[in-house]
Parts: C-alpha cells; structure tokens; sequence
C-alpha cells in the first residue's frame, strides 16, 4: 500500500539523532517518528530558536527521511497522574520536575505539552503522540472497594486537566494521539470509549493504535480497529510474546523485563503474537493511510539486529488491494453472456 515506515526514535534517544537518523536511512525507513527524549526534539530550542527547526529539517533531508510525528509520551504522562514521584523525576526534563511538588510538576507539564503543540506547528507536522497519565490507574485492581464516583470524578479530572491542552493543539491544527496503554486513562475497549465520552469526541484528540498493549490483556486489535477506525490518527507497531504457563501471570510479577518467569513480554515486531497481516488488512479496509512507526522493544534482542527485521518483516504486509475485485470476472461473463441471449 506504499504506506512510509518510520521508525520510533523513543528507545535510541541515548543516541544523537543523526545517528539514528543514519542507521534507519541505511535499513530503509523512509522516516522517524522523533520523540522529545535527548538531543532528537527539544520543544524549547524549536521555539526559542529560529534555526533550530531548519537544523532538524536539514538533518533528514541529508539522509532522505521526512517525518509525519513527533512524541511528547514522557511529558504527557505528568499532566494528571494521581502519583507524581521519583519515577516521574527520572524521566522529566528538569525544568518541568522542578522542585517535585506534584501540583506544579502537573502545571508545568501542561504547559510543556502546550507548548509541544506549538512546536509541532513550527515544524510542520500535524500529529503529537504521547500519554496523558491517569487520576485513576491506582484503583485498577479495585480494592479497597473504589465507589462509581470516584471512577466518575477521574475522567472528569482528566477532561478538566486536558481540555484546555487540546484547545490549543486546536488552534495550532495539530492533534494530539494517545496511545491507548495500561496507566494512561484509556488503556483498553470501554476505558477508550469513556476517555472519549468524558471529553465530548474533541476534535483535536485522538489514538494511537499499538497492538502491543492489547496481546496480554486478551483485547482483539482488529476489533480495536474496527471501533475506533474514526479515531485513529496513528499507528505503532509493537508486538508481545505471551507464555501463561499457571505460574505466569498477566501483571509482570514486578519481575523486569526479559525475566523468562514473566507471564508475557514486549519482542520485536513479527516475533510475537500480534496478528500483523489481518491488522494491516484492517487498516486498509478502514482508510488509514498514514506513517507505520516501528516502537522497538526487546530485552532479549540486539536493537541493530531488532530494528532493521522488524522493517523488512512489516513491510510483507503492507499490500494493495485488488484494483479488480476477483469476482469481477465471473460478472462480466455473466453480463456477455446475457446480451448474447438477448441476441
């Protein structure tokens, strides 16, 4: 379907971006998804600096890449977390940590996501991907007893967190893509549905589709698709190996990544279960024609090996569909042969 590929500049911010930016030119990507992590988009720089857009903008063409995205997830996350702590001070750019305080940690991260929506602007890119973080994550395991209100109150949390956020992203005509991913306010079918309802279907809100989050939680991405193919801006391609043996368990354990006594685990896409031929058919079916960005993952695989297979194996799937129908023969015998008759 000659859809791009891009490939998620998240997990190599380590990385300057011109190295990456060489490494995907070099395996055939066609462009980056660039997150705001490292030296690879610094939403300050790209408003506070005339060049710096240009200089972002000169580095991919030197390489022949363009890009369709960029990434604010770990910014996003602060805006309305019930929890603000030292995991949030590991992964937050210093002037949005601060002094830690969580209600100011939550307003400067609205503000930096505000901004974000401006930088996306500067650029020229019209999708921002990222998280939104969750008021009510915490109570997932629904204990102590969480009374109806409560889960009422977090979605209302969120819209009023928000909403003022996508109003501006609505001015800049840039919309904002979350990826629907357990501890964000929609993490699976009916969580989607009522972060959507809880923010009246704003029109500068919208997802990210990533099979990866939905494998272990036994939700159907196909079917995902099919529900919410009016909202899906963008895609991710992240796949999960699943190994429930009656000791593993769908939680993790709190065991870390690549554990093998972990219930499931994030792999290299086209190593795991998601089913990638009857997702790429589906999202020709629904109309999507934007960027397929590569999210690598594996604690067991080497991301140089990863990253480039990854390509090659989604790139299989990427085909047109039939100019003709198949059946289109048979029809136009039946009409000939008709007309013959009428002869």
């Amino acid at each position: 379907m000659s859809r791009p590929f891009t490939l998620f500049t998240g997990q190599w911010a380590d990385l300057p971006l011109e190295e990456v930016a060489r490494l995907a030119a070099e395996w055939g990507y066609d462009g980056l998804e660039i997150a705001c992590s490292g030296d690879h988009f610094e939403v300050r720089r790209a408003l506070a600096e005339p060049d710096y857009v240009a200089g972002r903008h000169a580095l991919l063409k030197r390489y022949g890449l363009s890009c369709w995205a960029i990434s604010n997830h770990l910014v996003g996350q602060a805006v309305c977390d019930h929890v603000i702590d030292e995991r949030h001070e590991a992964i937050l750019p210093a002037h949005v940590w601060g002094d830690g305080d969580p209600e100011g940690v939550r307003g400067r991260a609205a503000e930096e996501m505000i901004a974000t929506a401006r930088a996306a602007r500067a650029f020229g890119v019209d999708t921002v991907i990222g998280f939104t973080g969750s008021p009510i994550w915490h109570t997932v395991a629904m204990f102590p007893p969480v009374p109806a209100a409560r889960i009422a109150a977090g979605y209302a949390e969120f819209a009023a967190r928000w909403t003022p956020i996508l109003d501006v992203f609505a001015e800049c005509g840039v919309r904002f893509a979350l990826e629907v991913h357990p501890s964000e306010i929609a993490y699976d079918h009916y969580t989607t549905a009522a972060t959507l309802d809880a923010i009246d279907g704003h029109p500068a809100f919208g997802l990210n589709f990533d099979p990866s989050h939905m494998i272990w939680q036994q939700i159907d991405p196909v079917q995902f698709l099919l529900d919410f193919k009016d909202h899906i801006l963008h895609v991710d391609c992240k796949d999960t190996k699943t190994r429930f043996d009656g000791r593993t368990g769908r939680l993790g354990s709190h065991l870390p990544w690549g554990d093998p006594r972990r219930g499931w685990d994030f792999v290299s896409a086209g190593r795991g279960d998601a089913p990638w031929e009857a997702i790429f058919r589906t999202l020709t079916a629904i109309g999507y024609t934007g960027p397929i960005s590569i999210e690598w993952e594996d604690a067991g695989m080497d991301r140089l090996r990863g990253a480039p297979e990854a390509l090659a194996r989604l790139r299989d799937f990427d085909f047109d569909p039939p100019s003709v129908s198949f059946d289109a023969a048979f029809s136009r015998r039946r009409d000939a042969d008709s007309t013959r008759d009428q002869g």
